[in-house]
């Protein structure tokens, strides 16, 4: 489970660390002590409260659906997704998942409740403690945060609400974040996605991100995984496999309960209450959803690739709960690493930002609080669904109807409240998209030459005479001229082929040659043409032509 801090430069290391001052290492020894008693202090609450308020802090309710469904699969699997509860409560994951829930099954109800109460608390201190390693996050300041994130998110309404119900889903965010953080250099990194996707269908949603980061082979991993779930849901439950998968039911909306209820967090569920019925609301939530999904996935891959993979993965985490048709108010237990990744930014960041990062952790978990109802009397302290609907209660939160003013925002609260981290994901990304290291373009060498090349241009060199085994005797011409100018740089180069050369002192053609007084004169602008013509004038043209044949001969281009 270890993070790849290494492969995340940008997480920290453009940003100007505060200097470590000696009493650090005794603040830091503090810190320490001081979130662990934190932490404590809280899962006492916590569990006092259990212990006090007997079924008021845990029911079970959903964990009763899962081992109920566990019981119908090994006894009667063809009513498995037509059982009920009660009325419009049924069993709707995948069979993959039925299959798991067989084997839980097996265990006798009151000890599996408490494995699942203790698996649930585990999930929260390590999903923020693998949150905060994938941010390169080392040593006590990393268990500091961790322990200071933990006391605070277990008394949030999704974490409360997940304990409550017995629920998986901090279970499958924790296997879900334990895949993200791994190093790609892990072969089998993606197959916990894949599990999770196979047991619920929302972390589908990682895959596209994978590949858009562009991380295919742990998006093949994860894909693969979860089409072997689906295949072993096929081979252990045939007749409820193709109900579930081959008849649309995996996808209908209803399917989990009431679309509009308050509880469902989702921008679908949003505009069913803004329209007070779910038909209108579905026209327009289905090209919002996808224009919603894209944007994220898109901005979260853009986060990746500029070396932010912890803010990329939490803003699409983020995303998979508003787009989903159903997103149970404890489905936003994935509060839980945003919470850790202000934690983590705060811990690098100047003092000012630094205040901003740890103000915004409590704002968010101040207005997701599981806030009591009651604050006297047998019922006090007991964690309500607090600022969610305003302290709604039943019947009113499964009805149907329009809202106006207010209930506006405090019924779509989380909503909101995603929106709002969902911006300011995509905010950063922009950022650090445009503040990313530019990748060093490398300049291929020059190929070597061909040895047809190589041959062409050695006969070249010996057609023209530049070339002392030309038998011309034109070697011994280029090895005087270099001489000549190694003695006069500014002089003109002599031509052995030509009769009025002033290197010949007995040219009787040269006007100013003492040698010949008798000569006519000339002047050397009006220089004649040699009688004679150069012998390596024909060269060049036999030269081309050999070149030109040999390279038509090899299948290159004519000079």
């Amino acid at each position: 489970m270890q993070a790849q801090a290494e492969t995340e430069p940008t997480d920290g290391p453009d940003r100007r660390v505060p200097r470590q001052l000696p009493w650090h290492g005794m603040m830091h020894g503090t810190g320490l002590i001081l979130a662990a008693l934190f932490f404590a202090l809280s899962l006492t609450a916590y569990l006092v409260d259990q212990a006090v308020h007997t079924h008021s802090v845990l029911t079970w309710y959903d964990l009763n659906v899962y081992n109920d469904a566990g019981l119908i699969t090994r006894q009667l699997p063809s009513i498995l997704y037509t059982w009920e509860l009660k009325p419009g409560i049924q069993f709707t994951y995948t069979p993959f998942a039925a299959v798991i829930f067989a084997a839980g099954s097996l265990l006798k109800y009151s000890v599996l409740r408490w494995i699942m109460t203790v698996v649930g608390l585990a999930c929260i201190p390590l999903t923020a403690w693998i949150t905060l390693g994938g941010m390169g996050r080392r040593g006590a300041g990393r268990l500091t945060a961790a322990l200071a994130v933990s006391a605070l998110a277990l008394w949030i309404e999704p974490v409360a609400k997940a304990l409550f119900l017995g629920q998986i889903e901090p279970l499958l965010m924790l296997l879900v974040v334990w895949d993200l953080t791994r190093s790609d250099d892990r072969k089998w990194k993606g197959i916990g996605i894949g599990l999770a996707a196979g047991i619920k269908l929302v972390p589908l949603i990682f895959i596209p991100y994978l590949l858009l980061a562009g991380k295919f082979r742990q998006a093949a991993v994860a894909a693969g995984t979860f089409l072997i779930t689906v295949v072993i849901g096929f081979i252990a439950l045939p007749k409820p496999s193709a109900s579930y998968w081959l008849t649309g039911y995996f996808i209908r909306p209803g399917r989990t309960g009431s679309v509009h209820s308050l509880v469902n967090q989702s921008l679908l569920g949003m505009l069913a209450r803004v329209y007070g019925t779910v038909g209108p609301a579905l026209g327009v939530w289905l090209p919002l959803a996808l224009a919603v999904a894209v944007v994220g996935l898109v901005a979260g891959a853009m986060l990746s690739r500029a070396g932010r993979p912890v803010q990329g993965w939490t803003l699409v985490g983020i995303t998979s709960v508003l787009v989903s048709p159903i997103s149970w108010d404890h489905h936003w237990v994935w509060i839980v690493p945003f919470l850790a990744l202000l934690v983590g930014l705060a811990m690098t960041a100047r003092p000012l930002a630094r205040v901003g990062y740890l103000v915004t952790m409590v704002l968010v978990a101040g207005v997701m609080g599981s806030w009591p109802w009651r604050w006297s009397g047998p019922k006090a302290f007991v964690p309500r669904r607090g600022l969610l609907g305003w302290f709604v209660k039943p019947p009113e939160v499964t009805q149907l109807m329009v809202l106006h003013g207010w209930k506006l925002l405090t019924w779509n609260l989380w909503v909101v409240v995603g929106i709002v981290i969902y911006l300011a994901l995509l905010v950063a990304a922009v950022v650090a998209w445009r503040k990313r290291p530019q990748r060093a373009v490398k300049v291929k060498a020059p190929a070597a030459p061909s040895p047809i090349d190589a041959l062409l241009a050695r006969a070249d060199a010996i057609l023209s005479g530049s070339h002392p085994l030309n038998g011309s005797g034109n070697g011994n011409a280029v090895a005087a001229k270099k001489a000549a100018d190694d003695a006069d740089p500014g002089a003109l180069p002599a031509d052995p082929a030509d009769p009025a050369d002033p290197a010949d002192p007995a040219d009787p053609a040269d006007p100013a040659d003492p040698a010949g007084p008798g000569d006519e004169a000339e002047t050397t602008a009006s220089r004649p043409a040699a009688a004679v013509p150069r012998p390596t004038r024909l060269f060049p043209l036999l030269a081309d032509y050999c070149r030109d044949a040999l390279r038509a001969w090899s299948g290159g281009p004519p000079g």
